[in-house]
């Protein structure tokens, strides 16, 4: 055989083998029932803030603890592995990926999505373009 075609050959092969691992790390939205059928899916919900944090970044700097509520209103206790993330309290929507154990969440990743600091602004010209 020619050496640039093996070489081609074991190139094809990495790539699939990559393509699949990636795959596999894919996890699906789905609210905390769902959640309780088992495996990785990513919860959308809102921090209830009328419910405690806990974070102890001396002692478990890569533990933090809240409560949240997805789209259905159930609420659970989310254990992050990863540090508090910066303005978490402002968030206006959380993406939590993990799984659910012992009716606790344990997540491994979070996306959050703040409050835009152009919003008044942006309410502003939306008035002023429709006449308000």
């Amino acid at each position: 055989m020619n050496r640039s075609l093996i070489i081609s050959f074991v190139l094809i092969l990495a790539g699939i083998g990559v393509f699949i691992s990636a795959s596999k790390d894919v996890s699906t939205y789905a609210n905390f029932k769902q959640a309780a059928n088992g495996g990785k899916v990513k919860i959308v919900g809102q921090l209830a803030k009328d419910m405690p944090m806990t974070y102890d970044p001396q002692n478990k700097p890569n533990e933090f603890e809240f409560f949240l509520t997805d789209e259905q209103k159930t609420v659970k206790k989310v254990i992050l592995h990863q540090p508090k993330p910066q303005d978490f309290e402002m968030s206006e929507q959380i993406v939590v990926t993990g799984e659910l154990k012992d009716d606790v969440f344990n997540a491994s990743e979070i996306l959050m999505k703040c409050p835009s600091k152009y919003k008044n602004e942006e309410i502003a010209i939306k008035n002023e373009v429709s006449g308000l």
